[in-house]
């Protein structure tokens, strides 16, 4: 089995070396910060890689000393009280805790070692794209009111994951052409870039990014485990999602391949989560045979007490029997009307009720004489000398051997009634299988297709049971509603004219013995009839499976019941394999199979988890078809794939194989994955923040206060949504 140990938590990261922050004091060296919403990384330009931490902040009091306490990154994760106080700045896609990035820069600030009272470095920062003014608004106040920032520029991740990927010569103009699709964690975008320039009025945004794939997974899993052992987590589903699922090239012929068993079982991927084996006592082997023998007691009173309730019963379910027939023989001696209060008094509503209750009752006494009959044929007839005795002439130990005595002779009787039955039904069967043979050798083909048509409504039955059955078990399916219903309905007392049922009578049900009908009514409706018991269907089924398999030589094995049944069952088995009740560890494991795929799939189909949304392929066919051939064949020769999801196996081929159809022929297509999908993008603005270019696209202090957060200047890397500086 391909078993993966689910990884315990790391401590957290010691934190890089600080730089010493007297190269940068004088330079005014750019700051570049990617506000992502699952990680803050922050750094000044020249530097070759960024600082980083998960963007979660927490501000609580310390246990032990009562003392408030903020922590950032990595340690919330690690203390109970901090993990129930945490918060991010991002709520989804949009940029709404301002408390929380304020906590974020001041700890990034602190870490770089600036020491200065305001901030004397111009700023390049992420945001989203199609962000809305107010989040902007915000944030440029915090950066220039807070910090003191001499200038400000914003830009959007994925193209700046571009730009460091195609980085065009000290010498030259960024003018690169390509699609950018960016995996985030609450969404996903796709911008065209012509001539080095982003066309933000031709992009597009899904809501479906990698922290709905980790929810859906979870969900998934939840719904498969229901009853887990232990609570599955979003970090363990985010790792699950990394690690085990991919994107299939076709989605549709993965389903088809897992229908088998065997292949579902290679797919697999088992993920072992921890559990703890019970201490057991060990007990010396005096203690064991002690305990084997009272357990042996135990069970031998239990067996002579179950003997005893069953001959009770039988002796019981016979003196109903013999009442009722009586009641049905009677019919004649009573007028119509007096008939059917005769039979509403014995809780019947009709002659067919009662006439059900009697076939009832005969076909479970034929059941338990059977029983009682087996392997009792040689018996010696016992004496019972005491019935005949006047209860006058017996002290109370002779009443009790007495009442035992006309038990048992009530159950011998009935053990002979069962022996003379058998013989007869196996008289009647004999002739009826002279009958059918006869049937059979003067025309095969009819005996075949009338049990084949038998074996058909059989197996139907017992599905139609197993679905009743299922339907009752939930308390929300139409039949348990409709059972509830019944209930209500019976139990309503008609007797009672309605302005005394208003009037807050006493409740007398159960007074009048006709009351408990209402069980017996009950019970008749959600039973199933005679023919349709499940033991005599299952009998019958093998009966007639067997002849077919003995005659018809085009019946195979493939055609029963048990395989087809047993087929189901290897699937089910297969996607969600049953441990024993005391196999803790593997109880303590969850197979992936389907959901492999299926969390990756509904970035293309995002309908599938319930969001109603196009997908990868639809979005970015409607992106390229608004532009031109000469201008389609340029963007679809660099289709370029950044973000952490972009990393999943498989997402290249679907690409290919979703957009290839949609394209003409002659017209080359090509995808191409970021070199870091996670940090290209820093890279990429450290990168540009080098350049003359960037002194441009900033918005001064001045600018600031004279028009606004919102406003930024139109450049290729940002966004276009009407707030520019003209």
């Amino acid at each position: 089995m391909n078993i993966t140990r689910l990884p315990t938590p790391a401590p957290p990261s010691i934190p890089r070396a600080q730089e010493p922050y007297h190269p940068h004091r004088a330079a005014h060296t750019p700051l570049i910060i990617d506000n992502g919403s699952t990680t803050f990384r922050w750094g000044f330009a020249s530097s070759p890689a960024p600082q980083s931490g998960p963007n979660v902040i927490a501000k609580y009091k310390e246990r032990r000393t009562n003392k408030p306490l903020l922590l950032f990154g990595e340690g919330v994760d690690f203390d109970s009280g901090a993990k129930a106080q945490s918060r991010n700045p991002w709520e989804g896609d949009v940029l709404l805790n301002f408390d929380a990035l304020e906590n974020a820069l001041d700890y990034a600030f602190v870490n770089l070692g600036i020491d200065t009272p305001s901030i004397d470095h111009p700023v390049l920062m992420t945001e989203r794209l199609a962000s809305p003014l107010h989040s902007r608004s915000l944030t440029s106040e915090l950066m220039f009111e807070l910090y003191s920032v001499p200038s400000l520029a914003y830009c959007v991740d994925g193209v700046m994951s571009f730009y460091q990927n195609n980085k065009p010569a000290p010498q030259d103009s960024f003018s690169s052409d390509g699609l950018v699709i960016s995996f985030n964690t609450a969404s996903t975008s796709f911008i065209p870039v012509l001539n080095g320039k982003g066309i933000m009025s031709h992009a597009k945004r899904i809501p479906w990014g990698c922290s709905q794939a980790s929810d859906y997974l979870l969900k998934l899993v939840q719904l498969k485990y229901s009853n887990f052992s232990t609570r599955v987590t979003t970090p363990q589903s985010n790792w699950m999602l990394h690690n085990f699922c991919e994107f299939a090239t076709d989605y549709t012929a993965i389903l088809r391949t897992l229908k088998d068993p065997l292949q579902m079982r290679a797919a697999e991927r088992i993920v072992q989560f921890p559990f703890v084996l019970p201490v057991y006592e060990e007990k010396t082997e005096e203690e064991l045979n002690r305990l084997s023998e009272r357990r042996k007691e135990q069970g031998r009173k239990l067996q002579e007490l179950a003997a005893k309730t069953r001959m009770e019963k039988l002796v019981q379910k016979e003196s109903d029997l013999r009442n009722l027939v009586e009641l049905r023989d009677s019919r004649n001696e009573f007028s119509k009307r007096e008939w059917t209060i005769k039979l509403q008094e014995e809780g019947f509503d009709d002659e067919v009720g009662l006439d059900e209750t009697i076939k009832k009752l005969e076909t479970d006494l034929k059941r338990a004489r059977k029983k009682e009959a087996e392997g009792e044929d040689n018996m010696e007839e016992p004496s019972f000398p005491l019935i005949d005795v006047p209860d006058a002439d017996l002290d109370e130990e002779g009443l009790k051997e007495k009442k035992k005595q006309k038990l048992m002779k009530a159950g011998l009787e009935a053990r002979a009634r069962a022996r003379r039955e058998k013989e007869r039904e196996k008289a009647e069967k004999e002739k009826e299988e002279r009958k059918e043979e006869e049937e059979r050798d003067m025309d095969l083909e009819g005996w075949s297709r009338k049990m084949r048509q038998e074996q058909e409504n059989l197996m139907n039955k017992i599905k139609d049971r197993a679905r009743r059955k299922a339907a009752l078990g939930d308390r929300k399916s139409a039949a348990a509603q409709a059972r509830m219903k019944s209930i209500a309905n019976l139990a309503n007392d008609d007797r009672l004219p309605k302005k005394k049922r208003k009037g807050g009578t006493e409740d007398m049900f159960g007074a009048d013995d006709a009351d408990w009908a209402i069980y017996r009514k009950i019970h008749l409706q959600n039973t199933a009839a005679p023919s349709s018991d499940e033991e005599e269907d299952l009998n019958q089924l093998s009966i007639v499976e067997s002849k077919l398999l003995a005659y018809d030589p085009t019946f195979t094995h493939k055609e029963t019941h048990a395989s087809i049944t047993s087929q189901c069952s290897a699937l089910i088995s297969a996607f969600r394999p049953v441990y024993e009740e005391g196999d803790i560890e593997g109880n303590a494991r969850i197979h992936l199979n389907i959901e492999r795929w299926r969390v990756c799939e509904a970035w293309f189909s995002p309908i599938m988890a319930g969001i109603d949304s196009a997908g990868l392929g639809e979005v970015a066919q409607n992106v390229l078809s608004r532009f031109s051939n000469s201008e389609k064949s340029r963007l679809v020769k660099n289709i370029f794939l950044t973000g952490a999801p972009s990393q999943l196996p498989g997402l290249v081929p679907r690409l290919l194989a979703t957009l290839r159809p949609n394209l003409p022929t002659e017209m080359p297509i090509e995808v191409i994955q970021a070199k870091d999908p996670i940090v290209d993008a820093w890279k990429g603005m450290a990168n540009f923040a080098l350049t003359d270019e960037f002194a441009k696209i900033g918005v001064t202090r001045q600018e600031y206060e004279e028009q606004g957060g919102e406003r930024v200047r139109k450049w290729w890397g940002g966004n276009w949504n009407g707030g520019f500086v003209l």
